[in-house]
């Protein structure tokens, strides 16, 4: 059985820093990414990472947000700073099997002006 354990949500004052963690167990994963929604709004991809490393980061964040993995803890990390209140949103991780595709119960995220 798949599960995901995100952690490393919260508040912080704009231009903070926070770590984001996404634990998955249960199979083998391939991509990972992670995306958010805001009230009202869609949830947008904000990065994705491969298992091989390769990453891509959306424009709204390039140069603040940076996602990594490490792939003998199969946890997928978003490292956020410059935090801005635009930011704000739930997170979920997304990840991959070879057959299926699993999302995390989301972590709250709220930047404060």
């Amino acid at each position: 059985q798949v599960q995901l354990v995100e952690s490393g949500g919260g508040l912080v004052q704009a231009g903070g820093s926070l770590r984001l963690s996404c634990a998955a167990s249960g199979d083998i994963f391939y991509a990972m990414a992670w995306c958010r929604q805001a009230p009202g709004t869609q949830r947008a991809v904000v990065a994705t990472i491969t298992r091989g490393g390769s990453t891509a980061v959306a424009d709204s964040v390039k140069d603040r947000f940076t996602i990594s993995r490490d792939n003998a803890k199969n946890t997928v990390y978003l490292q956020m700073s410059s935090l801005r209140p635009e930011d704000t949103a739930v997170y979920y991780c997304n990840v991959r099997s070879s057959q299926n595709n699993y999302w995390g119960q989301g972590t709250q995220v709220t930047v404060s002006s």
